[in-house]
């Protein structure tokens, strides 16, 4: 799917080794987990201290920001590389989406997507994953616009449900 053309926003694959791209996706990612779809609580220090090296050494990770003209970070997605046993070919699942609130609703979330869509394709994935609160409307929104539609096999058996458990 095409994305809305915003000529003020390029999105650029971020190199976990620069300290630019770093502080970037940091920020972002911090004003998402503060943002009460993202828990509502900023992200610990050790978090700040680590995630960018981590990142750079997990295999399929990948992300890109979307930079204004002037030089702002104000989106971002994460991606981490997946297989589909179903398919038996790699999937991508989107992890994280944030555009920050004053630049949301002029596609730069769907600009951040296709970038992701794209990769997936050059990598050969079957499929785009993601999970979404049912709360967040304007995410759902989204998702939907750009193509993702909810997880099922057999209708009559139901739509997939995230579940979690902390270790």
């Amino acid at each position: 799917m095409k994305p809305s053309y915003v000529p003020h926003v390029r999105i650029v694959r971020v190199d976990y080794r620069s300290t630019v791209d770093g502080a970037a996706l940091l920020a972002l990612l911090d004003a998402y987990a503060r943002d009460p779809m993202g828990g509502g609580i900023p992200l610990d220090v050790m978090v700040g201290e680590r995630l960018c090296a981590d990142l750079a050494n997990i295999p399929g990770a990948v992300s890109y920001l979307a930079w204004d003209t002037d030089g702002e970070a104000v989106g971002l997605i994460n991606c981490f590389l997946g297989y589909s046993t179903f398919k038996a070919k790699p999937l991508m699942n989107v992890h994280d989406l944030i555009v920050l609130p004053g630049r949301r609703g002029l596609g730069i979330g769907q600009m951040l997507l296709a970038a992701a869509e794209q990769h997936a394709r050059s990598l050969g994935c079957c499929k785009l994953t993601l999970e979404v609160l049912t709360g967040n409307a304007t995410a759902l929104a989204s998702y939907l616009r750009f193509g993702f539609e909810p997880y099922t096999l057999d209708p009559a058996a139901g739509q997939a449900s995230l579940m979690q458990k902390w270790l």
